[in-house]
C-alpha cells in the first residue's frame, strides 16, 4: 500500500480559511445593515411610548369626555374637579397643601391621584428627560427627541 492510497482514504472534512473569511465578512455585512435599522425602530418605539405617556397626562389634567355614566362624567380629571389646571406635574399624584380635598356635595377640590406616580416616572420622557409644562400655554413639551413633541391640551 502506498502513501497516496493512505491519504486518499481519509476524508477531509471542515472549511478553509477563504471559506472562513468569506462567512465572517457575509456576517458582518449582515450586522451592518440590520443595527441601523434596529436603531431606528428603537427611536420609534421610545417617540411611541412618550406620545402615549403624554396622552394619559392630558387625561389626567382634562378627564376623558368619553367616559360618561347617568349624564355625568366619569373622569373629569384635575381641571374638571378643581377648576384650573395644576401648576406642576407633581400635582397629578400628591394633593398640594393650598386646595381642599374633593367635597362629594358640591364636587369640587382635589379627587387624585390622577395618574399612576410609581416610581415618578410620569414626570420624564422615555429618554429619561423632564416634561417642560406649563399651565399658562397650557403645553405638555417632551423635550428627548429632535423635533421636540408638544400636545396641547
Amino acid at each position: 500500500m502506498g502513501m497516496k492510497q493512505i491519504f486518499s482514504k481519509h476524508s477531509e472534512s471542515g472549511f478553509t480559511l477563504i471559506e472562513l473569511v468569506m462567512i465572517i465578512m457575509i456576517l458582518g455585512i449582515m450586522a451592518g445593515v440590520a443595527i441601523p435599522k434596529f436603531s431606528t425602530l428603537s427611536q420609534q418605539s421610545k417617540v411611541n411610548a412618550t406620545k402615549d405617556e403624554m396622552r394619559l397626562l392630558k387625561e389626567a389634567i382634562v378627564g376623558d369626555a368619553r367616559l360618561v355614566s347617568g349624564n355625568e362624567y366619569v373622569n373629569r380629571g384635575f381641571l374638571g374637579d378643581v377648576g384650573y389646571p395644576p401648576s406642576r406635574l407633581e400635582d397629578l399624584a400628591v394633593k398640594p397643601d393650598t386646595i381642599l380635598a374633593y367635597d362629594k356635595f358640591t364636587r369640587i377640590g382635589w379627587n387624585g391621584p390622577y395618574i399612576d406616580s410609581a416610581g415618578q416616572n410620569h414626570l420624564t420622557d422615555a429618554w429619561g428627560n423632564q416634561y417642560v409644562y406649563s399651565a399658562t400655554s397650557r403645553t405638555i413639551t417632551a423635550v428627548g427627541v429632535t423635533p421636540n413633541i408638544i400636545l396641547t391640551f
